[in-house]
C-alpha cells in the first residue's frame, strides 16, 4: 500500500527541525531538539529517534505510516549516508558519523535518505516549490554560508565523492587582501555574499570611510546583514551600497556557474536572499555583464516559494520519497 507521510529533518549546529510531510508538500507536524547538548553522535540520534517516534504518535501515526526519513545536514554525504566532519555540529565535528544507518537501526529498519543542507533545499525546491517542472537549474542558499544544490535533466548532482556543489567555495577574490573564509580558504564567494559576508562589507566599510550612516548608531558587534537590510529600507546611502557590491560579485559567480551547466534558471534561498528588493538588479546585471551572448537575458533568477518556517523540513523530506 502507498504511504501518504515521510519525515524531513534539517540537522543545524544548534537546532535540528523535524516535521512530518504529506504529499501535498504539508507539514501536517513539526517539532525542535537540540543538536549541540551532547558532543556523542549515539546520543544524538537516539534523542532525534525518540522526537521521530513521539511527533508521530501525537499525529496517530506510527513508523509503518511513513515511506522514510530524509536528512538534510551539513556535510551530510548521500553515498555513504554520513556526515563527515561538519565543524559546526559538535559531535560531527572531525569525525565521519553513519548517521543514515545508525538512525535507521533505532527506527526499526525505516530507510533513512541523507545529503547536504543546500541539496535537500533544491530538492524541496524541485519536489514543491518554485522549482516545479524545472529540469535544470541551481540552488544557491544565502545564509550564514553560501550553499548549492546543482540539478542537471532533473537529478541532483554528487560528483565522485557525493561532494560536488561547493560553489560557496569558489573564488572571486584572489588579491592579496582577499578575506579568509571559514573553510580557511581566501577569496570565497561565501565570504563576501553570505549572511555574514554582507555585515562584514558593512562593518569594514563603517571603520574605513566617514561616510553617514544610520549603523553608526550601532555596536560593530551587533552589526547584521538584517540591520544592513532595515538601514537600506529606510533609505541609508552605505547600506544600499553593501547590497550593491553584494549583489554585483554574486551576479558575476552566477555567469561562471551558468557557463558549466547551463541551467534555465537560478534559485535564491536563506536570510539574505529576503533582501530581494535590494540584490536583484545589482545581480542580473553583473550576471548579464559576464554571460556569453548565448545565455545573455535568458537565465531565470528565481526566489524560493516555499514557506520560510517549513522550507527546511519540506528540503529534506523531499528525499523520503
Amino acid at each position: 500500500m502507498e504511504k501518504k507521510f515521510v519525515v524531513g529533518v534539517d540537522v543545524g549546529g544548534q537546532t535540528s527541525k523535524l516535521g512530518i510531510v504529506n504529499k501535498d508538500g504539508n507539514v501536517v507536524a513539526q517539532s525542535v531538539i537540540r543538536t549541540d547538548q551532547t558532543a556523542v553522535a549515539e546520543e544524538f540520534l537516539s534523542t532525534l529517534a525518540k522526537a521521530i517516534k513521539d511527533l508521530l504518535a501525537g499525529s496517530k501515526l506510527s513508523l509503518e505510516d511513513i515511506n522514510g526519513v530524509g536528512i538534510g545536514a551539513p556535510n551530510g554525504n548521500y553515498y555513504s549516508g554520513c556526515i563527515d566532519d561538519a565543524p559546526n555540529v559538535a559531535w560531527a565535528n572531525g569525525v565521519k558519523v553513519p548517521v543514515a544507518e545508525i538512525l535507521s537501526g533505532k527506527l526499526d529498519g525505516v530507510k533513512v535518505t541523507l545529503t547536504n543542507d543546500a541539496n535537500a533545499a533544491a530538492l524541496g525546491e524541485m519536489q514543491y516549490g518554485i522549482a516545479k517542472g524545472i529540469k535544470n537549474f541551481i540552488m544557491i542558499t544565502l545564509g550564514t554560508g553560501v550553499g548549492s544544490g546543482i540539478v542537471i535533466d532533473g537529478k541532483l548532482l554528487y560528483g565522485a565523492d557525493g561532494f560536488a556543489g561547493e560553489l560557496g567555495h569558489t573564488c572571486v577574490d584572489n588579491s592579496p587582501n582577499a578575506r579568509t573564509c571559514g573553510c580557511g580558504l581566501k577569496g570565497c564567494l561565501e565570504a563576501y555574499c553570505s549572511a555574514i559576508g554582507a555585515a562584514k562589507t558593512a562593518k569594514l566599510w563603517l571603520i574605513e570611510t566617514t561616510e553617514p550612516s544610520s549603523l553608526r548608531s550601532l555596536p560593530l558587534d551587533q552589526i547584521n546583514s538584517y540591520e544592513v537590510y532595515k538601514a537600506a529600507k529606510a533609505g541609508d546611502a552605505l547600506a544600499l551600497k553593501v547590497f550593491d557590491y553584494t549583489g554585483t560579485i554574486l551576479g558575476t559567480a552566477l555567469a561562471d556557474f551558468v557557463k558549466f551547466s547551463a541551467p534555465e534558471a537560478i534559485v535564491l534561498f536563506g536570510g539574505l536572499a529576503r533582501s530581494k528588493e535590494f540584490l536583484t538588479e545589482p545581480i542580473t546585471k553583473a550576471m548579464n555583464a559576464h554571460l556569453l551572448s548565448i545565455w545573455k537575458g535568458k537565465i531565470k533568477l528565481l526566489y524560493s516559494s516555499l514557506p520560510e518556517s517549513d522550507a527546511a523540513i519540506l528540503g529534506a523530506s523531499a528525499l523520503a520519497w
